[in-house]
């Protein structure tokens, strides 16, 4: 599997955000996106997410499976926002991700067994704390078997002990061949990732 971007642009509202962002990335390698607030972080990757059009340029995958023909089909996105209901437990949220992505990695509670938040899938997602929340959110990205992991600020809210454990988890997916594209101020313990720092736009 190969990700590319040739001379990528990106819009918000209309205005150009970034352009002429190009990278390569092979199964098992890692991106860090970083740079000042408002320079087009979280555009790019839901561009790459194909949440937003492409504004400029070319972004294509060449990964020889047929369930993933493009690159949106072939993503993960975490972004700000967990995307659970509230109301809904929280393994009602991830089973709901898991039907919507396709079942074919870990159980709803295998996944939240791995974030360590075994034992609190019936309560509802509003109940978490903000920590919780996100390591449920986390655990979405393990209940269907995704190879890009697109990944906005992932550890914000995290203590330590989970930021460690989702390094744990980035390195494991790389190591199976898989890629990562995260946006971060925050060291991520990525060994060996690509660097791609973002300017503004003048």
């Amino acid at each position: 599997m190969r990700l590319i971007a040739e001379n990528l642009g990106g819009e918000r509202g209309g205005e150009t955000v970034f352009s002429g962002i190009g990278f390569a990335l092979e199964k098992g390698q890692a991106l860090i996106v970083t740079g000042p607030n408002g320079v087009g972080k979280s555009t790019l990757l839901r561009v790459v997410a194909g949440l937003l059009p492409v504004a400029a340029g070319r972004l294509l995958i060449e990964s020889g499976l047929a369930d993933f023909p493009s690159v949106a089909s072939a993503c993960h996105y975490l972004g700000h926002q967990n995307a659970m209901k509230m109301a809904l437990s929280v393994v009602e949220n991830l089973r709901f991700w898991r039907d919507f992505a396709g079942a074919d990695f870990l159980s709803a509670e295998e996944a939240l067994e791995t974030v360590g938040l075994d034992g609190i899938g019936h309560l509802p997602f509003g109940y978490l704390s903000t920590g919780q929340r996100r390591r449920a959110a986390i655990a979405k990205l393990l209940v269907s078997r995704r190879p890009l992991w697109l990944l906005d600020e992932p550890t914000a809210g995290l203590d330590k002990a989970s930021e460690g454990r989702f390094g744990e988890l980035m390195r494991k997916h790389c190591g199976e061949g898989g890629i990562i594209i995260a946006a971060t101020h925050l060291p991520l313990g990525l060994e060996g990732a690509k660097g791609l720092a973002m300017g503004r736009v003048e």
